[in-house]
């Protein structure tokens, strides 16, 4: 009898039926795109946010020893403090090295340039250096962790000794891609002018060996630009190592902060000192933080509008079969099975919806990870047991109020259809 009842109602109800399980689908389905994305758009926004260049910067240890005397700092500046070349693909040996991106290095050096014999700075770094660790090749340069810079012409090999010519310095001195230069009294060509935005457009910028050749210093590294992906900081991040006991140091070194990441680094390479690029990492933070926020946000607001169109509907619902309700009651059914009726036909919905909704709601993260991303969003099977006890949930807290009133009816006033 009672199953035949909850059939009956949705066979008589069908416009009312209809309209809960729609909105519960379309609040379940935004629910499952928006945890799906949410849950899966960490490494992808950090890829992203990687675009906007390297977020760690690694110099020699020395040059963090500072002299002040009366707020004015003494501290010459250092030509002797550098890092080894040779040290830098130690990296990919540390725990993060799977986040970080690339990295590369920096030399810059004072130059000759031209008869007229002009001062320049030629900055000596990797464009796509083929480096390896181990059993480990990779590619790095700045053609990864500064990905706005712009050449016209073509990229330098680094094993070459041609070079790029900054875009301001090229219109000074009359120079275009294919020409060449004369360096500290030897010719280069230039294969390429380049524009940054930055210092690097009066500049000239070469492979690293060549700066290190001009220099007298082989392996020289002056600075270090790192690209690594992160996590945004919290209370742990910003916690002193040192003040940890061990668990919780663990804790914090497994964990991708830039700190941590920055406090690996330095481990990798001998007598260093690395720190985040702060403007850049606290941007990312902020960055992700908001978009997971705006996410919480929309799947609250499309849960509450579910729960709120299917009080509407399921108050409609009962009121239309209060007569039903009445009767049930007369023939001697207490609140308890008059509840567990409604209760029965909102869970056969919620089901129905969140089964729907979840389908529908992967193929939405599907477009969304297409058309931002460009790649597919994972759909972990653990999600779709989650969205049905919210479908279940957000049903149940909207027919709450509506089956509540039903068990509370007369019968004699709802025999007569009166409310």
């Amino acid at each position: 009898m009672f199953l035949r009842l909850v059939y009956e109602s949705f066979r008589r109800q069908k416009r009312r039926k209809l309209l809960a399980g729609l909105a519960i689908t379309l609040g379940v389905g935004t629910a499952t795109a928006m945890i799906a994305v949410a849950t899966d758009i960490g490494d992808k926004i950090n890829r992203e946010l990687r675009t906007y260049g390297a977020n760690l910067v690694v110099t020699p240890q020395e040059d963090t020893l500072d002299l002040q005397i009366g707020g004015v700092d003494l501290k010459a500046p250092s030509d002797g403090a550098y890092l080894s070349e040779a040290d830098l693909p130690k990296i990919r040996g540390t725990f993060w090295h799977h986040n970080i991106v690339g990295f590369a290095p920096m030399l810059p050096v004072n130059v000759s340039v031209g008869p007229g014999g002009k001062d320049v700075t030629l900055l000596g770094t990797y464009f796509s250096k083929q480096l390896s660790f181990g059993k480990d090749d990779f590619l790095t340069g700045v053609r990864i962790t500064h990905p706005w810079w712009r050449v016209q012409g073509a990229w330098p090999d680094d094993n070459s000794q041609d070079v790029l010519l900054g875009a301001k310095l090229a219109a000074k001195l009359g120079n275009k891609p294919g020409d060449q230069i004369e360096i500290a009294d030897q010719p280069h060509r230039i294969s390429g002018t380049l524009s940054t935005g930055g210092a690097e457009d009066a500049q000239i910028v070469a492979p690293l060996s060549l700066a290190q050749q001009i220099l007298g210093k082989p392996g020289a590294v002056r600075r270090l630009y790192v690209s690594a992906m992160t996590k945004p900081e919290d209370a742990l991040a910003r916690r002193d190592p040192k003040t940890m006991n061990p668990e919780l140091f663990d804790r914090w070194y497994c964990s991708p902060y830039v700190q941590s990441i920055a406090f690996q680094l330095q481990e990798a390479i001998p007598h260093s000192h690395a720190e985040q690029i702060r403007q850049v990492a606290q941007n990312e933070g902020t960055v992700l933080a908001r978009i997971k926020g705006l996410m919480l946000l929309v799947t609250l607001a499309a849960l509450l509008a579910s729960a709120l169109a299917v009080s509407a509907a399921m108050a409609t619902a009962i009121f239309e079969r209060r007569q039903e309700v009445g009767l049930m009651k007369a023939l001697g059914a207490g609140d308890l099975p008059v509840g567990a009726l409604f209760f029965a036909e909102a869970a056969l919905l919620a089901l129905f919806g969140g089964v729907v909704g979840f389908a529908g709601g992967a193929l939405l993260a599907q477009q969304i990870g297409r058309s931002i991303f460009g790649s597919r969003i994972t759909i972990e099977p653990v999600l779709f047991p989650v969205i049905l006890g919210i479908a279940v949930l957000v049903t149940f807290a909207g027919s709450a109020l509506a089956i509540r009133r039903a068990v509370k009816f007369d019968p004699v006033y709802a025999l007569r259809g009166e409310a």
